[in-house]
Formats: C-alpha cells, structure tokens, sequence
C-alpha cells in the first residue's frame, strides 16, 4: 500500500507529482481542504498533454459541493493546462 502523500494547501496545486489514478482523489481532498481554510480561488495545474487529466479534473469539479464555478486559467497561469477554481467558503 502507497503511504499518503502529505500537500501543503496553497492557492494552487500541481498534479503532475501524482499518478493518474490518484487525481480524483487528491483533488477532492485539495478542495476540501482549502475551503476550510478559507481560500476563495485555486489553481490546479493538471498540463496540457492529452487533455484527459483535464476531463478528470472538470469531471470532479462539477460534482463537487465546494465549486462555485471553473474555467480556464489565464494564459500567464497556465492557460488550458491550468484550471481556476472558485471556491464556496464553509
């Protein structure tokens, strides 16, 4: 079993340091996270490449309780290899 990977919680965060299968998960649990912290907006820098790590982000922000909107970061955040996030605060 892989130990769990401790992330600082800033207003972003990178996936590249994690596998495929992990992305869900880490991301859900970044959002939560945050929010308890009282972060309005996030950044989660999932890469251009194919576009599939996008999709799975995307796919996870839409269900999650926490997300008030997302979109694209600007071009010098990132642009479509980064994903803005604004945050419902508890």
């Amino acid at each position: 079993m892989d130990s769990p990977h401790r992330i600082p919680i800033e207003d972003r965060i990178d996936l590249h340091a994690f596998s495929p299968k992990e992305v869900v998960s880490v991301v859900e649990e970044y959002l939560e996270e945050a929010a308890r912290r009282g972060l309005r907006q996030v950044r989660i820098i999932h890469g251009r490449g194919t576009g599939t790590q996008r999709r799975m982000v995307r796919q996870a922000l839409l269900r999650h309780p926490r997300v008030e909107s997302f979109g694209d970061a600007p071009p010098e955040a990132g642009g479509w290899g980064a994903t803005l996030v604004l945050l419902r605060v508890p």
